[in-house]
């Protein structure tokens, strides 16, 4: 069944063509080194060029945002007035979870890098449904089946986590274009507010800022993401890191970010000369 890109002007389809994507396949021995499949790109913003490993998959296959959502959920939080600010505290609901750091009371920017899914599902319900509805409609965001609309198919604190929802790698690329340059609709000061959570290493050589994802395909594959924008002298390159693998027990925390490191350090970051 044919999907279609749906969000905003999807950067692939306006912007790559025959003369600014590089197929680099020596990329390739990263995932093999995990036994993994998955597929990497970068945009160098001042020349408009693609570095693309595995463009099929970047360009034409979809999967669940999980925790990368939260970009968005923050963004339509923070706009809606359901978050105050990025130090809004949502109280501990007292149920235990898997990671320890979830589990107390945590504000905004603190939920969002340590990634608690307990803070951004009660988000989304206060939101609701039908105003979630909307702004994912105003965004475009995901993918359609044909003419259909882009439709919340399951509970508004779960659709992101459950396959309900899908967005190819090459969408993901194109939100981290848009935020950096407040380019998304919504007030710059709440894409600030995201970018600021999102600034994980800041040196100086460099200042990478980035989201992770991990959850389940349908089959029961490990399906992880990595997605933001490195910048060295001041010029950003915007990179989306997508990475499956049928081992449920995969390693994805550590996994995810050590191919990204060993892409990014082949391509010549984290010395400052870029």
């Amino acid at each position: 069944m044919r999907l279609v890109s749906y969000f905003l002007l999807a950067t692939f389809l306006f912007s790559c063509g025959q003369n600014n994507v590089k197929q680099d396949k020596s990329l390739k021995k990263y995932f093999d080194e995990h036994k993994a499949e998955g597929c990497f790109a970068l945009m160098n913003n001042a020349t408009g060029k693609f570095t693309v490993y595995n463009l099929g998959r970047y360009r034409d296959s979809s999967y669940l945002p999980a925790s990368t959502f939260k970009i968005v959920n923050s963004l339509i939080g923070l706009q809606t007035g359901k978050i105050v600010n990025d130090s809004m505290v949502i109280p501990w609901d007292g149920v235990k979870r898997f990671r320890e750091e979830w589990n107390k009371d945590l504000t905004m920017y603190e939920a969002f890098r340590v990634s608690a899914v307990n803070y951004y599902q009660e988000v989304a319900r206060r939101i609701g449904k039908d105003t979630m509805q909307f702004w994912l409609d105003s965004l475009k965001y995901g993918v359609k089946e044909a003419t259909e609309q882009v439709k919340i198919r399951s509970s508004v604190d779960s659709f992101w986590l459950d396959n309900s929802l899908k967005v190819t790698p090459d969408q993901q690329l194109g939100l981290m274009k848009r935020l950096y340059f407040d380019q998304l609709p919504f007030f710059k000061t709440y894409q600030e507010m995201v970018k600021r959570a999102m600034l994980f290493e800041d040196n100086a050589n460099y200042r990478m800022g980035y989201k992770t994802g991990w959850g389940f395909t349908e089959n029961g594959h490990a399906l992880g993401w990595v997605l933001g924008w490195i910048e060295e002298n001041k010029h950003p390159y915007f990179f989306v890191l997508n990475l499956e693998s049928p081992d449920r027990d995969f390693d994805m925390f550590k996994i995810r970010m050590k191919i990204l490191t060993d892409i990014l350090k082949q391509l010549g970051f984290f010395e400052g000369k870029m």
